[in-house]
């Protein structure tokens, strides 16, 4: 009886420390989960911002100042790949931040994709930077995706200082889209192109969806971002800030 008890007193010790190690093997990983989604997330809010940046630091090729005044929210997609010859597909991921009282919110994560036709040889890697001219057209993204040209009105942003007067159905817009591939930066009209949220990362990140993000009664202030994510909203308000 007394071997019996000892053994049942050993078995439950050893159960108690595999489970203790596993608990703590697991809670690593989950840790490591969450610095290499931080890190990914500070490298893709850097990418956008340094693109944004880029763009707007060439005043004659760049998005009016008057139009980005107007957005309700902005959407930069680094380095989207497009490959294929005939036919051919479009995949990236990017950060879109809404505009807030005296600068821009937090950057969600939201993931484009989509098809397109066309002569294509080899592969190539493009920006896309959207502006998002009304309250219609942000809430456009909350649902599971959004398909440019389907679902709301586009059109290839102007570009230039001057460009921003030009036809009344760019002016009318619910979203201006633009590129850059190459080098060359210019307004592109987008159709069929998929946009929806990346909540896996947006939870990692914020502990919240895309939705609670950019429309929430609790917005995320610039202190409470995470530090790595802080310069694309940065970056948008040296060159668009308002009081709303």
């Amino acid at each position: 009886m007394k071997t019996l008890v000892q053994r049942t007193f050993l078995l439950s010790l050893c159960t108690l420390l595999l489970f203790s190690v596993c608990a703590g093997a697991f809670a690593q990983t989950g840790r490591e989960r969450s610095t290499k989604k931080a890190r990914a997330a500070a490298e893709q809010s850097a990418k956008a911002a340094r693109v944004f940046d880029q763009i707007m630091g060439t005043r004659e090729k760049s998005i009016p100042r008057d139009l980005l005044d107007r957005a309700e929210a902005v959407a930069v997609f680094p380095s989207v790949i497009k490959a294929g010859f005939i036919l051919g597909g479009r995949g990236g991921r990017g950060v879109i931040s809404r505009r807030v009282a005296g600068g821009w919110g937090a950057p969600a994560f939201f993931d484009l994709a989509g098809g397109s036709i066309g002569l294509q040889i080899g592969a190539s890697s493009t920006d896309f930077i959207l502006l998002f001219m009304n309250e219609r057209a942000v809430e456009s993204l909350l649902g599971d995706k959004f398909e440019i040209g389907a679902e709301g009105s586009a059109a290839a942003g102007p570009v230039g200082r001057s460009a921003s007067a030009s036809t009344d159905v760019k002016l009318n817009a619910q979203i201006l889209s633009y590129s850059r591939s190459k080098g060359a930066f210019a307004g592109l009209e987008l159709k069929g192109v998929v946009i929806k949220p990346d909540n896996e990362d947006n939870h990692q990140v914020y502990g919240m969806s895309a939705r609670d993000i950019l429309t929430g009664a609790n917005k995320i202030s610039m202190e409470k971002m995470p530090e790595g994510v802080r310069v694309f909203p940065l970056t948008l308000a040296r060159y668009s800030t308002r009081i709303r």
